[in-house]
């Protein structure tokens, strides 16, 4: 870090104003935003492989001189360990398409048309960023090959596949796994191969234009791969109908660049890739859910054994590898990745989604109205515990906006004699309703609630909010629920939070964190 700033100050004369660390990356790397005395930030970074950084830097500096959408190298160390780019802001595609996301392949409009930027861009970087590019500075090698190849059909079969119990004849497997990664490294091609081609390694100016970071991994090789890795994101729940649409849409931007492939030829060779993908993929799950235990990717397994399903029933026209095929195709009816249906989720932030805006405004309507107290923010929250017998809490700010739950429904401790002359704030009293569950269930349905209710208010700009817990006594479970209610909507939303337990007489504020 200290060797960073002094980079910093080499390369603008003045030591960085102030200085914020970022959240990983998903590499060793670490990331700083870095402020000079007028605001302006740029982004530095200390790595730990010397080799890496130097791919990054090279490629970096290659792709400025084709004017390609990337980052801007400002200074490097001498060791290649630090160095100093543009910064392109904080928000990834990742985070712009989340509500789609989030609700299983729901996209709206907007989502879309960011998706169609992106895959419009993608040839631009694999084939102009290819040419008189330097492959002997790729990290860890130059070119998509066999070899490679091999090495990722393995870490699937030890890592997911041998974890699993399915019984296999390792010999027949590994025939099929080399006339597979034959197949695959059979078209050479003069292009970039991004490697990690994902939303979160897209940023977005303030036009929703794409950026390209993270490509330190990349190398020669088929444009199909990218493709395939960006389309068949387990986690994404892309539809049949919109990976459609975005390979053709990539398929005519390809045109601009190369002569392109038939039609038909193109979606074989793409299938090829889609599966060698998802093998890719179900091998790093293996790995980092069944191994290190990691909750995000053993909830990844299900799409991607979806994905394999999918793959599996084009047949063995497209994939002429029938043991492999045989194979997977019992892993994907193994019991444990049983098919369960899921109910269509609904977006998060309610809008309804079409392939068409079917919303459009008659001329005669005019424009929308809006409430006079829209726009003043920020918003606070007020949450009270209080008992039914004293009455409800008025509400302060005189607008009327919020909740009163009954939380008598649930068990309450009060009725026993070692609880009586404690309050929700309390341990033991924590413990008896969080063992017993029913406040748990209940608060459940009160966080979604409110969850919805907190982001719309901040939306429209609303500055009050209330919520009110009672029971019996305004003493045990009121006082758990407002508590919790207060900071997880803190904790969330990293706004104010009010909390009066008003029969406790006790007030207590949880400030807004610093945006």
């Amino acid at each position: 870090m200290e060797k960073l700033v002094e980079l910093f100050e080499q390369w603008s004369g003045k030591k960085p104003a102030r200085v914020e660390q970022l959240a990983g990356q998903g590499s060793n790397r670490q990331y700083y935003r870095m402020f000079d005395d007028d605001g302006h930030s740029v982004i530095g970074v200390v790595g730990t492989s010397r080799d890496e950084d130097h791919a990054f830097v090279y490629l970096t500096r290659h792709f400025t001189k084709r004017q390609l959408p990337v980052p801007k190298i400002l200074a490097v160390s001498a060791d290649e360990l630090r160095y100093i780019q543009t910064d392109l802001g904080g928000v990834s595609l990742f985070d712009a398409i989340r509500g789609g996301r989030e609700a299983g392949g729901r996209y709206n409009q907007k989502e879309y048309e960011l998706l169609l930027k992106t895959i419009r861009e993608l040839p631009n970087i694999q084939i102009r960023g290819a040419r008189e590019l330097d492959w002997s500075n790729c990290y860890p090698q130059p070119e998509f090959d066999e070899a490679g190849v091999l090495f990722d059909l393995n870490y699937f079969k030890y890592c997911f596949l041998k974890p699993t119990d399915l019984d296999f004849h390792e010999l027949k497997l590994e025939a099929n796994f080399r006339l597979f990664a034959k197949d695959l490294t059979s078209e050479k091609m003069e292009c970039f191969l991004y490697r990690d081609f994902q939303a979160r390694n897209i940023m977005l100016d303030l036009e929703g234009n794409p950026y390209f970071i993270d490509y330190q991994g990349g190398r020669k090789g088929p444009f199909y791969y990218d493709l395939a890795s960006f389309l068949w994101q387990a986690s994404a729940h892309y539809s049949f109908k919109m990976r459609r649409q975005l390979i053709m849409e990539y398929y005519n931007s390809l045109k601009n660049y190369i002569e392109v492939p038939s039609e038909r030829h193109f979606v074989r060779r793409l299938s090829l890739f889609v599966l060698f993908r998802t093998l890719q993929v179900l091998g790093a799950y293996g790995f980092r859910g069944y191994f290190e235990r990691k909750k995000h990717f053993i909830d990844s397994i299900p799409p991607a054994i979806q994905n394999l399903r999918d793959l599996i029933a084009l047949g063995d026209k497209v994939f002429p590898y029938p043991y492999m095929m045989d194979m997977l195709r019992r892993l994907t009816e193994l019991p444990q990745f049983a098919r369960i249906e899921q109910p269509a989720l609904t977006r998060a932030d309610g809008y309804k989604v079409a392939d068409n805006n079917i919303y459009q405004a008659h001329p005669q309507d005019g424009p929308a109205t809006f409430s006079k107290y829209e726009g003043k923010g920020p918003l606070v929250v007020h949450v009270y515990s209080f008992s039914f017998h004293k009455g409800i809490p008025e509400d302060p700010s005189g607008n009327g906006g919020g909740y009163v739950f009954d939380c008598r429904s649930t068990h309450n401790p009060g009725r026993y004699e070692p609880y009586k002359k404690l309050t929700g704030l309390d341990e033991p009293v924590i413990r008896f309703l969080e063992d017993d569950g029913e406040i748990l269930t209940f608060l459940k349905s009160v966080y979604q609630l409110a969850d919805h209710h907190v982001e719309r208010y901040i939306q429209r700009g609303f500055t009050s909010l209330m919520f009110c817990f009672g029971c019996t006594g305004g003493q045990h479970r009121s006082v758990y629920s407002c508590q919790h209610l207060a900071e997880h909507i803190h904790e969330k939303f990293g706004i104010e939070v009010e909390i009066t337990h008003r029969e406790q007489h006790i007030h207590q504020i949880l400030p807004a964190r610093e945006q």
